[in-house]
């Protein structure tokens, strides 16, 4: 599923796309392709978990796109490898990482809590590094832009949304009624539209930012 912020400030639900599982170069290379086809023209940033083949396909298809690691993933996958009782302190020591002013300060924070941590928990900051490229572009935007495109987790509340509506089913006779079962919890999702509206609120500060920075982009996807 792929959730678009428009050049007006509201959320889309793009599509729905049931796979066999896998998350290859080619079946997301096949996924953006219909999203260009059905008139998707350019895209700024893009947010994604870690997905390892998807960057390129992006390039592929949308070269100017910049791609971005969710950071709440990074801290959530950090915490997998460090005792619970650990969590309120690690997470905290992690914060100066993404919250730095630019990415040499980011990465001397990091060296910082690998020289605190490393002894104990030595793969969190091997997480960070793997991810560094794509971790750091937002580190290069003010606050209004990093706000909203620091997380995935509007899609992760969607996925628990689909998840309960799935299960309520118990069991699908085809691919096609589990689509049209997500289909009909889609169009539930905001029936007043008051939770669309906020979010369209929240937006303004990010979309006069985001116009600059992209040299007016933003503004030639409103024609």
């Amino acid at each position: 599923m792929a959730i678009a912020v428009t050049a007006d400030g509201y959320r889309e639900i793009l599509g729905l796309w049931a796979g066999d599982g896998g998350e290859g170069a080619k079946f997301w290379q096949q996924v953006l392709t219909d999203l260009r086809n059905r008139g998707v023209r350019d895209v700024l940033m893009l947010v994604c978990d870690g997905l390892s083949a998807l960057p390129d396909a992006v390039a592929n298809v949308w070269p100017q796109t910049v791609v971005q690691r969710c950071v709440v993933h990074l801290i959530r996958q950090s915490l997998r490898y460090s005792s619970r009782r650990d969590w309120p302190e690690v997470a905290a020591d992690l914060k100066p990482v993404y919250t730095a002013v630019n990415e040499a300060q980011a990465r001397e924070r990091l060296d910082e809590f690998d020289a605190k941590w490393g002894h104990k928990y030595g793969s969190i900051a091997t997480v960070w590094q793997r991810a560094w490229s794509e971790f750091v572009p937002f580190l290069a935007f003010p606050d209004a832009i990093r706000e909203v495109v620091y997380t995935t987790n509007s899609i992760e509340s969607l996925n628990a949304r689909y998840r309960r509506a799935a299960t309520a089913c118990g069991h699908f006779p085809n691919e096609q009624a589990a689509l049209k079962r997500i289909y009909l919890a889609t169009l539930a999702l905001d029936p007043s539209g008051r939770g669309r509206k906020r979010w369209n609120n929240k937006w303004k500060a990010a979309l006069n930012e985001f116009d600059q920075l992209f040299d007016g982009r933003l503004t030639a996807g409103r024609v």
